[in-house]
């Protein structure tokens, strides 16, 4: 077993192969990692028996995924307007099931809480549509093309009345957590949907709106490099200046458009990832996000070569 150091490993792993919150946490103890991101799958039930690994020691906590603990309703999943609500109510809802992960993250010792922060709303899934579209005729296809520009313009519309709500909504529950004296950071995270919030500008308008708050951009580095290639930003344009308002990364690579991939080798690339280092490197917190199909051995692999690389 390789002690990974510093890093940290996200449940997304094995949640759903696993039903004991110890055996979750020791599967990835036995990768060699000391530190663990609670993913927003994590219910009460797995947290029965990861609170105690967790007050004796066994295991530290880097960060938790809002919303946290798990929430069984679809208005407030990965993938929903969350804190961008026109509806009052149900902003204030997504408010406080923030707050609420921002507490379990200060009780747990974690730096930070990972937040999906909302979207502009569309009909039906154009990103679905237009991924399938990628994948048979390519980006530059008239097919594509036009489905895109369709997509854009209702995005660049919409896009800043819904940018503003959550901006309203991250400034609330930053003056929550200053109030009780929270020492944790919200971090809004890139994502994988290309009417989804934020891009990389909208990240950083946000951030230099709410200065002096908790709030920072958590880079993803897969979802960026896939909103990149469908052309929603240009990573190599636009990386360096947002360097300084990382506060995390979600380490993991994109085929095509398939994320949650071990980089360097699952690609079998052995230069294209090293334009992301930069960003590991910048993050206070480094946390792989890999799905069930990587194994311990490709685990392993991908580390060695990211801090062989770093080093």
């Amino acid at each position: 077993m390789e002690d990974k150091g510093d890093y940290s490993f996200s449940t997304c792993w094995n949640i759903k192969q696993q039903q004991s919150g110890r055996r979750l946490i020791e599967e990835i103890k036995e990768l060699g990692f000391r530190h663990v991101e609670l993913n927003y799958n994590v219910t009460r039930e797995l947290l029965s028996s990861i609170e105690p690994m967790i007050d004796s020691g066994e295991i530290s906590i880097s960060s938790v995924h809002n919303v946290f603990p798990y929430v069984s309703d679809k208005d407030y999943d990965t993938d929903s307007l969350m804190l961008g609500y026109t509806d009052e109510s149900k902003r204030r809802r997504a408010v406080e099931l923030l707050i609420t992960s921002v507490e379990y993250a200060r009780r747990y010792g974690a730096k930070a809480v990972v937040v999906h922060p909302g979207e502009v709303p569309f009909d039906y899934n154009i990103d679905h549509e237009l991924k399938q579209l990628y994948q048979e005729y390519g980006q530059g296809s008239p097919e594509y093309q036009r489905l895109w520009r369709q997509m854009a313009d209702v995005r660049e519309q919409h896009s800043p009345a819904y940018c503003e709500r959550i901006r309203g909504s991250l400034e609330e529950v930053s003056e929550y957590v200053a109030k009780k004296g929270w020492q944790v950071t919200i971090g809004i995270e890139t994502r994988s949907r290309c009417y989804q919030i934020p891009t990389l500008s909208e990240a950083k308008a946000i951030c230099d709106s709410l200065k002096g708050s908790p709030v920072r951009l958590w880079y993803d580095i897969g979802h960026a490099t896939m909103m990149d290639r469908m052309g929603l930003y240009s990573n190599a344009k636009e990386l360096e200046e947002l360097l300084p308002y990382i506060y995390g990364v979600h380490i993991h690579e994109t085929l095509g458009l398939s994320d949650h991939w071990c980089p360097y080798v699952h690609s079998n690339d052995p230069q294209s990832f090293d334009f992301y280092l930069k960003a590991i490197e910048a993050a206070t917190l480094k946390v792989y996000e890999l799905k069930a199909a990587c194994s311990a051995a490709d685990i392993h692999r991908s580390h060695r070569l990211i801090t062989g690389k770093l080093h």
